[in-house]
């Protein structure tokens, strides 16, 4: 992949909900109910107006994405996607993480939003491998940024050192 594509991508350790970018990417679930893990501290950091704006959109099927607006975040916008459970690889979740990634860069893009943060959809409760998780999403935004002249900048914000690390070894590999 091109080096100015890569120059696109940045992995960084931290809290997503304290990024000022124009939008945060939600690991959400179909109920889009908030929960768990960077879902529910997103829906607290943005306060009980994204959990009423998300009840009005009505859910979000996996591999798809919905746009509400940040609310209390420093993100102007908040990109909601649904993840595949792991299932043993047998399901077509590799697809549907694709196309999660796919999705909310699409629809980010629509919100022109030339700045995006993802969290590692899928890793935590969903069970899926980190490793396979995260070639997975850099292979994708790799290709998307190639297709695409928004967003700009793409960052895998990451809650520890190790999901970091996976990150940076997906982004070693062409």
């Amino acid at each position: 992949m091109s080096d100015s594509v890569d120059a696109r991508i940045e992995v960084t350790q931290g809290d997503i909900t304290q990024l000022e970018v124009d939008a945060i990417v939600n690991a959400a679930n179909k109920q889009l109910a908030g929960g768990g893990g960077v879902d529910g501290a997103i829906h607290r950091a943005a306060g009980p107006e994204l959990k009423d704006a998300c009840r009005k959109i009505g859910g979000c099927a996996p591999g798809q994405a919905v746009v509400t607006p940040g609310f209390k975040l420093p993100a102007k916008h908040i990109v909601h996607t649904v993840g595949p459970v792991w299932s043993g690889g047998t399901a077509g979740e590799d697809e549907t993480l694709a196309q999660a990634y796919r999705s909310s860069l699409k629809r980010a893009a629509e919100h022109d939003a030339r700045t995006v943060a993802f969290p590692a959809i899928s890793t935590g409760a969903y069970g899926f491998p980190l490793e396979r998780a995260t070639q997975i999403a850099v292979d994708t935004v790799r290709s998307v940024l190639g297709e695409m002249e928004q967003p700009e900048k793409v960052i895998f914000c990451c809650f520890d050192a190790e999901t970091k690390g996976a990150y940076a070894q997906a982004l070693e590999r062409n």
